[in-house]
């Protein structure tokens, strides 16, 4: 009896494993099959899909974003979208210093690490429509689907003043104060403390409309699943209708023109 027990215990753990191992099978050819039948299905003519949604994570060449986008597919290679943006810009002179530690009294203040000469933070939100057009990787289910994407719309240009704690010469007491506040203190790097609270100057945005365009390229892993997972390079255009000054040393300008790379993820139905 001791000896049928023995074995039986034996036994249990690769009857699981085999049954793991069938049911992985299984869904393996289910999933194949349903691929092949959506492929079946697009070369018959048929919208395999109807809409999608995705987020997507953008590093700029001259700062970064977030989006998300709201897709209906028209045809088999063609899909509307709208969608909107919010990020910052920055200037290629910034540059992030560590405030040396000063003395008040008889504490040691160590100050948030700041950007000497910023004037402005520079936030945008964009709106726009877009079109993206399959190019390639139509039919190939292991392979990867290559869309070329055109679009523009509306730009909202939100500029932030930069504030920044200072100490002045003589003074015992710490104050927070912008570019144009006290230029001479300002750019006076042997009374900085550090950076202000992030929260410092937001009742004071001023916001400039304008107008953006982008082309871009996106490769699509997941073409045939419902699950959107796909890389994205491509060039962004921004015109406003004032100058956006973001750095006290730089010449203010309307136009911006930066390249991209985005992580998309999202669903399709």
């Amino acid at each position: 009896m001791k000896k049928i027990l023995i074995t039986l215990l034996a036994l249990t753990p690769l009857c699981l494993m085999a049954q793991e191992s069938t049911k992985r099978q299984q869904k393996q050819e289910a999933r194949k099959e349903r691929i092949n039948k959506l492929i079946k299905q697009e070369e018959e003519g048929a919208l395999i899909f109807q809409k999608q949604g995705a987020f997507g994570i953008k590093l700029n060449t001259d700062g970064y974003g977030i989006y998300y986008e709201h897709g209906r597919y028209k045809s088999i290679t063609k899909t509307n979208s709208w969608w909107m943006e919010l990020g910052e810009r920055k200037d290629r002179k910034e540059e992030k210093t560590s405030p040396y530690p000063t003395q008040l009294g008889s504490l040691i203040i160590l100050g948030n690490p700041y950007v000497f000469g910023k004037e402005n933070n520079f936030y945008y939100f964009k709106l726009g429509l877009s079109q993206q057009i399959l190019i390639g990787g139509k039919g190939n289910k292991n392979g990867v689907a290559v869309s070329a994407i055109y679009g523009g719309g509306f730009s909202l240009g939100m500029l932030k003043p930069y504030y920044i704690q200072v100490q002045p010469a003589n003074s015992s007491t710490t104050q927070d104060i912008k570019y144009n506040n006290n230029d001479s203190v300002f750019l006076d790097p042997n009374v900085i403390l550090g950076a202000s609270s992030f929260g410092k100057g937001f009742n004071e945005i001023q916001f400039i409309p304008g107008f953006h365009a982008k082309t871009a390229l996106r490769f699509d892993y997941g073409r045939y699943n419902e699950i959107l997972s796909a890389l994205e390079v491509g060039l962004n255009a921004e015109y406003y209708t004032k100058d956006m000054p973001i750095m006290v040393n730089s010449d203010p300008k309307k136009f911006f023109l930066n390249a991209y790379i985005a992580i998309v993820f999202g669903k399709r139905k």
